[in-house]
């Protein structure tokens, strides 16, 4: 399966992979790469930055949102062949390397089993490696507060509430949000679409996941690039503001 790979902005691209998305961000021939899909989607991953026109070897640093497997996925690999740092907020490392767990039980899942789109959902997830123990060796926590001086100068926002450690990045020079599972336009296992948070069940901790809504709500952009469902154009601020409505 391809990845689908879409320029949204001045060197940036949303790419679609199998169920969860990444971005690319670029600089002449380097990138940023903002998350890596499933374990499953590695060859997805390297053709995608093929296709902006840059190699593994040009990934100026792996940024992870969260350290579930169907964002981590390929970071370790590119970490351990290209010597690429893995960056995460500092409560997220130890996450990373598996130290703990912050992940949907099988309990729960099973109980949501009757829920349109979740036995699909959870058959693609085993398939792509979702519950494989897929750790990355050395994270390391983000270098200096603000500003990445990495392509697009991403600025790191904690998100907390979906795990620990979220992070959202924001990029003012395009008016763009990767917001990862903070706020996100679709799911497999959602019925809804556009702005909205990801079902109850995926949440460490539900309502600082909604807290986490007025953070976004203060960011100045007009494109959310979420970790599951399409682009969405248009203020982020409305966006952050329909997920809380919708969550209430």
């Amino acid at each position: 399966m391809r990845a689908d790979v879409r320029q949204v902005a001045d060197g940036t691209y949303l790419v679609h992979g199998s169920n969860t998305n990444w971005v690319i961000l670029t600089e002449g021939d380097a990138v940023t790469l903002v998350d890596t899909g499933y374990p499953g989607d590695r060859e997805q991953v390297l053709a995608s930055l093929t296709e902006v026109g840059s190699s593994p070897e040009a990934v100026a640093a792996v940024l992870i949102t969260h350290a579930h497997n169907d964002h981590l996925g390929s970071a370790e690999y590119l970490r351990a062949t290209y010597g690429t740092p893995v960056y995460l907020h500092e409560a997220e490392v130890p996450h990373a390397r598996r130290e703990f767990l912050h992940q949907v039980s099988v309990g729960t899942v099973l109980k949501n089993a009757w829920r349109p789109g979740v036995l699909p959902w959870v058959v693609h997830a085993l398939r792509s490696g979702g519950t494989t123990h897929n750790p990355v060796t050395a994270p390391e926590p983000f270098p200096t507060a603000g500003a990445l001086d990495l392509p697009g100068r991403p600025v790191p926002v904690h998100t907390p509430g979906h795990t620990d450690g979220h992070c959202a990045y924001h990029v003012p020079g395009t008016g763009v949000l990767i917001s990862g599972d903070a706020l996100v336009s679709g799911h497999a296992t959602s019925r809804l679409e556009g702005p909205q948070l990801l079902p109850d069940m995926f949440h460490h901790e539900r309502p600082r996941a909604v807290a986490s809504l007025d953070l976004l709500a203060k960011l100045e952009g007009e494109l959310l690039l979420p970790g599951h469902g399409p682009v969405h154009r248009g203020p982020v601020r409305d966006a952050a503001l329909r997920a809380r409505e919708l969550a209430v």
